[in-house]
């Protein structure tokens, strides 16, 4: 599915989208959990097919955890990790939406689910499937994703 080329593709297209950076607004369904994202106002929203998000309906936004401010929620906030235990996939204990999480390819960072983004912004987003059932084989190319700045 994914070749070192696509993901190449990928992160090229992220980093030149960094130059026009939006802040966005999300959170949970119940809104217990709000936060603030700062990101490129065009991107590419990774499609990951390994478990967990092809389960929960995960569309990736890795950001730099300086670029994210959970707003509200905390207490609400719960944790799950599972095989490595590395990635943190918090969700509201309330509605169970996991609207952000602390991946994996990226423990410095954000990963932001895009479809818990307000839905009244203005982005620009490519969707590209992301072979995350394959992840040991994949996720190298990730790894750069929390260290870009947005340029503000």
């Amino acid at each position: 599915m994914d070749s070192p080329k696509s993901v190449c593709a990928i992160l090229a297209t992220m980093l030149e989208a960094l130059v026009d950076p939006v802040s966005l607004h999300g959170g949970c369904h119940c809104r217990a959990v709000r936060f603030d994202v700062t990101a490129p106002r065009a991107f590419t929203a990774l499609d990951c097919n390994c478990s967990i998000c092809r389960m929960s309906g995960f569309l990736h936004l890795i950001v730099p955890a300086s670029r994210f401010v959970l707003t509200r929620g905390s207490e609400a906030l719960s944790t799950y990790t599972f095989n490595s235990g590395i990635a943190q996939h918090r969700f509201c204990r309330i509605c169970g939406v996991k609207s952000f999480y602390v991946p994996r390819s990226n423990p410095d960072g954000i990963d932001v689910n895009v479809r818990c983004l307000d839905a009244d912004q203005a982005f620009d987003m490519t969707i590209e499937p992301f072979n995350g059932a394959d992840w040991e084989a994949h996720a190298a190319g990730l790894a750069s994703l929390s260290t870009r700045s947005t340029g503000t």
